[in-house]
């Protein structure tokens, strides 16, 4: 919300600095994002005065003239200038040497982005120039800042500007734009008058209310009849009719205040309708009533398919989710957003229907939405527009026809009201106020700041009554009272506290949370980088991922209103997203890559219940020189910072390789997958890389994961290794076997394959396999392993694979 402080100074006697007033502004809850200066990049120009003119020796346009500046900065000063409306006697914007303007010109611009020129004395054709005459463009104004400002020339000045005075305060430059945050709950304060109604409680002073004051006139014209069929989206509608509307210029300081808000000058009753916007907070809308057709209003819902065309010439169909405005016949504007082109103001328009109404919020968001139409009116409605100021605004807007003597003021009105607009009441206790603020606020304090809000307070005992302002529809219990009570008070007031069930905590990551800090830290180690992706996908990527037509990842939860399709559904599994990062980035020429995802998945619960969430974590690497046993690099690293028992068996897994995957186990149950994405996928994709993906489930391992140090004593004695060349059936493996080699003997700390043998010398469906075992005595043994211990703990260990699995010594 941009406020210029000239314009709040019309309702309050504000009598201290902008910068102490945005101070003010945000210790009451008003945040001033940004605090500007009108004429920042205007330096040392000042009204001039043009008392002789000499031809230029050496040019045929240009003049030399000698200015009086004032006794400040001097009564004869010689300039140089080329405009053609320059004249003895003329007042006009004089920028001394060393003084700055604005730059105009666009080249300039590229080279002085912040769109200062600076002025200095110089020879124009061999002639000293020690300054500037200047136009409106190099003061920054147009002429609804100064009449005047955009001829292409100098700017003839007021004969009543005084010499030598400072150039800003003379064109409206010398003033501050706050431009202030608004809450969502404070809808009324998206005005000037809003922001002035709470300088005025902040400041203590009175506000001085703008006049809505008219006469309404008899008149032979037909009344205009309002019909509201839908007082859901339309809970109140007034509207009134002006005749014999005359059209010309408004007056300086209406155009004054719109061009400081950003908007140019149209007509007057335009001009009125953008005024009471900034003004009021309360869009308005005039109609010609001449194109209404049977003298009708009726606001409803949108036929199916029902068309319009806005003010700026854009057709749209509309659907019953739209509200419109009507005639008698059809559609002339879009509820809340814009009029109709088959109603505009016209320069033949002499009757006008002026509207002033309450649209329901969440219609107008949702039409602006679906239409992609917004507006100054829109956003108003949007974030919310009181049914009290509906009234006002209408008032308001007919004491501006009045004033300007731009239209009469009929007594053909209409007010359509389906809500209560009597002063809502409520009661509070004193003692709830102050246990929630936990402070004592004085109770004459208290009314003060509740009279200085217009809240009308009256206290009987420890109940508190007020009479809540009509354009707060914010209030609704003691809470919001003791909100307003405290930002007037002051928040300095109150004392740091604990809640009542509150206790002291030591902060930090949790242990959860520092595990997953740890498991992110070990992938980046390995050349992942970290993915984000969407919470959803298409229900496309259970037929792309081969899903069988049962499989449980099919019951996804579907999302009511998506983006689209191809986002319509949760996640049930990471591995298509993952999957359409590979392909974006093999399809972009990033031919090899590493990433991993930790995100939830999302499991439906029963009709009605929020879905479950767990968390899991997905691997992709994709490349010419990777293959499997990188992704189960990757994984035994994680299985051995965390401590994880992780045993590897053959899997099917419908969108992995069946011949170059693996199901990932901790204590007999799955917990993930690994592989090489299925041929038949990557050929539908036209992948010409391979793809290996891998998904760990990490609420199925949470409570297995340790990423504690453990230390113990180093063993006094060197670790000892042994090959050995075992004879196993071919079904057998690897894992399998490493499992019995490991836990057959408590010295045995490492089990390595490096020899794998087919052939004729093996029985059929035999394979030979070759590992080094490595013994390692513990801290507690007393003497070095004998060949005769080794040979005994390999005869345990033969024994155990002979018996659990049938494997023999080569």
């Amino acid at each position: 919300m941009k406020a210029p402080l000239s314009w709040l100074k019309d309702y309050v006697d504000i009598d201290i600095s902008a910068q102490e007033l945005a101070e003010k502004l945000f210790s009451c809850g008003f945040e001033v994002e940004e605090l500007v200066y009108l004429g920042e990049k205007i330096s040392r120009v000042v009204v001039g005065e043009v008392k002789a003119l000499t031809a230029h020796p050496d040019s045929d346009h240009m003049k030399i003239c000698v200015v009086d500046c004032g006794e400040e900065y001097g009564r004869e000063i010689q300039i140089v200038t080329g405009a053609d409306n320059v004249y003895v006697g003329m007042k006009t914007p004089c920028a001394l040497d060393n003084s700055t303007v604005v730059e105009s010109d666009p080249k300039a611009l590229e080279k002085n982005p912040d769109g200062i020129k600076k002025i200095k004395k110089g020879k124009l054709r061999g002639v000293e120039s020690f300054g500037m005459l200047c136009s409106g463009e190099e003061l920054g104004i147009n002429d609804d800042y100064y009449d005047g400002a955009e001829y292409y020339g100098l700017l003839d000045l007021d004969k009543s500007a005084p010499v030598g005075e400072d150039i800003r305060k003379i064109v409206g430059l010398d003033d501050w734009i706050f431009d202030i945050s608004i809450t969502a709950n404070r809808p009324d304060c998206q005005c000037i008058l809003g922001i002035a109604r709470e300088v005025a409680a902040v400041l203590g002073k009175p506000l001085k209310e703008p006049s809505y004051a008219f006469t309404a006139k008899k008149t032979n014209a037909l009344p205009v009849a309002v019909e509201v069929q839908a007082p859901d989206l339309c809970p109140r509608y007034v509207g009134h009719y002006v005749e014999n509307i005359k059209g010309g210029k408004s007056p300086a300081w209406l155009r004054k205040r719109l061009a400081l808000s950003g908007i140019r000058s149209i007509s007057p009753i335009v001009d009125i309708t953008n005024f009471v916007l900034l003004e009021m907070g309360q869009p308005m809308h005039a109609f010609d009533a001449d194109d209404l057709a049977g003298r009708k209003i009726v606001v409803r819902r949108a036929k199916q398919g029902e068309k319009i065309t806005t003010l700026d010439e854009k057709e749209f169909e509309l659907t019953p989710e739209n509200l419109v405005i009507c005639d008698g016949e059809k559609p002339v504007a879009l509820a809340g957003i814009m009029g109709g082109l088959n109603s505009e103001i016209k320069e033949t328009t002499k009757n006008v229907f002026f509207e002033s109404a309450k649209f329901a919020r969440d219609n107008v968001r949702k039409t602006s939405r679906a239409l992609g139409q917004s507006s100054d009116s829109s956003s108003r409605f949007e974030k919310g527009v009181d049914a009290y100021t509906n009234g006002y605004g209408m008032a308001r807007a007919l004491h501006l026809i009045e004033e300007l003597d731009c239209g009469v003021v009929t007594e053909l009105c209409e007010d359509v009201c389906a809500v209560d607009l009597a002063p809502r009441t409520m009661t509070a206790s004193v003692q709830k106020i102050n246990a929630l603020l936990g402070i004592e606020v004085p109770s004459e304090e208290m009314l003060a700041i509740l009279s200085r809000l217009n809240f009308k307070p009256s206290l009987t005992g420890d109940t508190l009554t007020v009479e809540i302002p009509g354009y707060r529809d914010d209030v609704d219990n003691y809470p919001d009272l003791a909100e307003e009570i405290i930002r007037m008070y002051g928040y300095e007031h109150l004392t740091p506290t604990f809640l009542e069930k509150a206790s002291v905590t030591g902060g930090g990551l949790n242990d959860e949370q520092k595990k997953e800090l740890h498991l992110k830290t070990l992938l980046k180690t390995q050349g992942f980088f970290e993915a984000y992706n969407y919470s959803f996908y298409s229900p496309k990527e259970f037929d792309l991922m081969k899903l069988p037509e049962d499989a449980s990842e099919r019951n996804a939860v579907k999302i009511l209103n998506p983006i689209s399709e191809e986002l319509s559904v949760m996640r049930t599994f990471l591995a298509p997203s993952m999957l359409g990062n590979a392909v974006r980035n093999i399809r972009r020429g990033n031919d090899e890559g590493r990433e991993f995802e930790i995100a939830n998945i999302y499991i439906p619960n029963q009709a009605g219940e929020q879905p479950e969430e767990r968390k899991r974590l997905v691997l992709g690497i994709w490349g010419a020189k990777c293959d499997f046993f990188d992704m189960k690099g990757a994984t035994e690293k994680i299985s051995e910072l965390f401590h994880l028992p992780v045993s590897y068996v053959r899997a099917q897994t419908s969108y992995l390789h069946p011949g170059v995957s693996a199901s990932l186990n901790v204590d007999g149950k799955q917990v993930g997958v690994i592989g090489e994405l299925d041929p038949a996928i990557a050929l539908s994709l036209g992948l010409d890389k391979k793809v290996y993906l891998g998904e760990l489930d990490l609420e199925e391992i949470k409570g297995a994961m340790d990423d504690k140090i453990a230390y113990k004593n180093l063993p006094k004695f060197p670790a000892v290794k042994r090959d050995l060349a075992l004879i196993a059936d071919e079904k057998l493996t690897s894992g399998e076997i490493e499992d019995v080699l490991l836990h057959s003997c408590k010295y045995v700390t490492s089990a390595r394959l490096f020899d794998v043998y087919r052939g004729g010398q093996l029985p059929e469906g035999k394979k030979s396999m070759a590992y080094t075992l490595t013994f390692t005595p513990d801290a507690n043994v007393e003497k070095a392993f004998t060949p005769e211990t080794l040979d005994g703990f390999v005869k345990k260990i033969l024994g155990n694979l002979k018996f659990k699995l049938g494997v023999e010594l080569r």
